[in-house]
């Protein structure tokens, strides 16, 4: 069942129109409400937005080399302070990875989910 939602997301996420600013909006159908849990909800976001270059579990390699896995990301700084990133549309240096805008709500979920995976850096 849940293998059913995540491919229906994703089908619905690959027909969403971009927006005129180039911006990918990611539209509420990518947040099912069903679910109560932030980091649940948040989980959806990043298996149907990320999960195609980046590993976006507690454990695995990413299926593009170059990309870190999300788990990694607190190693670099604090995950919370992404919130601004997502919110007024993350962009990268490298031309791979789509800028995409969130609402608020799709923010705090993604936040939670990602600091819910981060594992600490390893001390030398």
């Amino acid at each position: 069942m849940r293998r059913i939602l995540i491919l229906s997301l994703l089908l619905v996420a690959g027909c969403a129109p971009s927006s005129p600013s180039g911006l990918t909006p990611v539209t509420a159908a990518a947040t099912p409400v069903v679910l109560a849990d932030p980091a649940a909800r948040g989980r959806v976001l990043v298996e149907a937005r990320c999960a195609t270059c980046h590993a976006v579990e507690a454990v695995g390699d990413s299926p593009v080399a170059a990309a870190p896995p999300l788990r990694t990301l607190g190693q670099r700084y604090p995950v919370a302070n992404l919130q601004e990133a997502f919110a007024e549309g993350i962009s990268t240096g490298h031309p791979q990875m789509p800028q995409f805008v969130l609402e608020a709500g799709q923010v705090q979920d993604l936040i939670a989910y990602l600091e819910s995976i981060q594992i600490p850096a390893r001390k030398s």
